[in-house]
């Protein structure tokens, strides 16, 4: 069962802790299964292949590898400065309905 985490693709996070601490990134791909994350630039692994039809030259390929969610802040877009994730509850216009939108702790702007 996937659990609903706070951090989606395309965000803009910055890593808390570890060797990356500080450093920020676009979320490029999440695994909810695990709660793990793959950012842009952190968490580079290099693997040796040898020459196939993908890499004629062979050598070494670097590749981001993922990270753990709980180590990584959400960047508020309006804000510029790592916050929780709240949730609001939105009426959209055309259906009436509620919904619930991520929303940044610090200054109260929606995140979607």
């Amino acid at each position: 069962m996937a659990v609903k985490l706070h951090i989606k693709k395309n965000d803009t996070v910055r890593v808390i802790t570890g060797n990356a601490k500080g450093t920020l990134g676009k979320v490029l791909k999440v695994y909810p299964e695990t709660n793990r994350v793959i950012v842009e630039g952190v968490n580079i692994r290099i693997r040796h292949t040898k020459p196939n039809a993908t890499y004629p030259q062979g050598g070494r390929i670097e590749k981001e590898a993922p990270v753990n969610i709980s180590n990584l802040m959400l960047v508020c877009p309006k804000c510029s400065a790592n916050t929780r994730v709240g949730h609001k509850l939105i009426t959209e216009e055309n259906t009436g309905k509620l919904k619930s939108r991520r929303a940044c702790k610090k200054c109260g702007e929606l995140i979607d």
